[in-house]
């Protein structure tokens, strides 16, 4: 079920009245609804893999509850993997069991023997690899005795499988969101308006940012030979935005929509595209996803701690498993070495932590040298998603090869004026509102009901009037 679609209009609504007006009063039943809806959400994708859910939860709630019972380290270990392999093993399986067939083939022909072998048409489950995180990281938690594991099997269910960010993120962790679902929720009339505020803005980027975007990214990437490097530049920053709108879209729909049931999720985006270097994105870009590697792997690596290369060593492999994260492709590979590359200099030279505050605090417009740091983090951010875009190495190379082409100066066949101008003022909004969660938080409490209204219903009609061609969250292939 897509949250810019006609059945999540109708099934938000219904939830919401059954979770409020019928349940209210009994906290269990308000749990069993989330997971019972969370279940219809998934399931209208493909009921099939509503097993790989069900099954993932049992694992890790009998895992926790075990490690609980259990002091001996090397057992409490032995728990822990099987709870790892049986996740990675899924997450394995379903998205990666192709890639590493058709490359070992490749590797095996390239020393003259050949093997026999056929891959599977597997279908990837949707958001499986968001909420095999998810479940992972409270193992994790419960092992290192920083979490508590719950006996409450119902609210265990619905941490793992809470719709609102279940297929696409943010990837929350159980210190977080599973104490949620233990304490009463009471309706909060301020934080409905907030949620709904937040759903609108969400929105509004993914069907008149991204969607629109998108139209114009595909044509000329799916064409990249037919156009000049001046057109291939329009169209990596075309997909620089539907990725941004798309995904950043999504997670304010998700947090917006938690918010109308009592629940708080962690930010995922923080304006990453006015970042004044690599690191500072890094910070702002999925965050969730970012402070999970850090967390889980980053810092038991040894993190900035040790020799040199060590670091170096912990950089790369960082951002390479970040990349293979989002998918069984050399180019997601490439990808994340290419920001290792970016964020290795600032690193060494300790100044990743340089800007931690957002640009411009407390000032309307930039100095000269932030302007020119977005600017120059910008363009290293848009030639990195020329990989993450191409369908393989050979059409990322190739784009930039025609990128950087006589043609490069040349007047662009593709420059649609009225995407330009609604970039533009999108630009403008997300500069004004950096500060805050999301861009137009502050409409609610800054503007009076007349001019507020006026800004609601404006964003209404751009996303009827303007909105592109549907066109599926990009981060649910992963």
């Amino acid at each position: 079920m897509l949250f810019n679609s006609i059945d999540f209009a109708i099934f938000l609504p219904i939830i919401f009245i059954l979770y409020w007006f019928i349940n209210n009063k009994n906290l269990k039943l308000q749990n069993s609804l989330i997971v019972v809806a969370s279940y219809i959400f998934y399931g209208w994708w493909d009921w099939r893999f509503l097993s790989l859910i069900l099954f993932s939860t049992i694992i890790d709630y009998s895992i926790g509850i075990n490690l609980k019972k259990q002091d001996n380290q090397l057992k409490r270990k032995i728990l822990l993997y099987i709870s790892v392999i049986i996740n990675l093993g899924f997450l394995g399986f379903f998205k990666y069991y192709n890639f590493f067939l058709d490359n070992f083939i490749t590797a095996f022909s390239f020393f003259g023997s050949e093997i026999k072998a056929s891959s599977l048409n597997i279908i990837l489950p949707v958001g499986i690899s968001f909420y095999t995180f998810q479940t992972l990281s409270y193992t994790i938690d419960v092992y290192r005795r920083k979490l508590n594991p719950t006996k409450d099997f119902i609210a265990f269910a619905a941490f793992v499988s809470f719709f609102p960010q279940l297929v696409a993120g943010p990837i929350e962790r159980a210190t977080n969101l599973l104490p949620q679902f233990y304490k009463k929720r009471e309706f909060n009339y301020s934080n409905a308006v907030d949620g709904m505020q937040q759903i609108l803005w969400g929105l509004f980027k993914k069907i008149v940012i991204a969607d629109n975007c998108a139209h114009y990214a595909n044509l000329i990437f799916n064409n990249s030979l037919d156009y000049s490097g001046s057109t291939l530049i329009i169209g990596a920053i075309f997909f620089t935005f539907q990725i941004y709108g798309d995904f950043s879209g999504y997670s304010d729909i998700a947090i917006g929509t938690s918010r109308l049931f009592g629940f708080n999720l962690m930010q995922n985006f923080n304006f990453p595209y006015f970042s004044r270097d690599i690191a500072e994105f890094w910070r702002r870009w999925h965050i969730s996803l970012s402070t999970w590697f850090r967390d889980y792997l980053y810092i038991p690596l040894g993190g900035s701690r040790g020799s040199i290369w060590n670091k170096i060593r912990n950089v790369f492999i960082i951002f390479i498993v970040s990349g293979f994260w989002h998918g069984a492709n050399w180019t997601f590979i490439v990808w994340g070495a290419l920001n290792a590359f970016y964020f290795l200099p600032i690193f060494l030279t300790n100044n990743n932590r340089n800007n931690i505050e957002i640009v411009a605090q407390g000032k309307k417009l930039p100095s000269l040298k932030e302007f020119i740091s977005i600017v120059f983090t910008f363009g290293l951010t848009v030639f990195a998603w020329i990989f993450f875009r191409a369908n393989n190495i050979e059409h990322a190379l190739n784009y930039i090869k025609g990128i950087f082409s006589n043609s490069l100066f040349s007047i662009p066949e593709i420059a649609p004026i009225n995407i330009i101008i609604i970039l533009l003022i999108f630009v403008i909004a997300e500069w004004l509102g950096r500060n805050r969660q999301y861009a137009i938080e502050e409409v609610k409490t800054k503007f009076k009901r007349p001019l507020r209204y006026t800004i609601y219903y404006a964003i209404i009609i751009a996303i009827f009037w303007l909105g592109g061609k549907e066109q599926q969250f990009i981060y649910f292939q992963f």
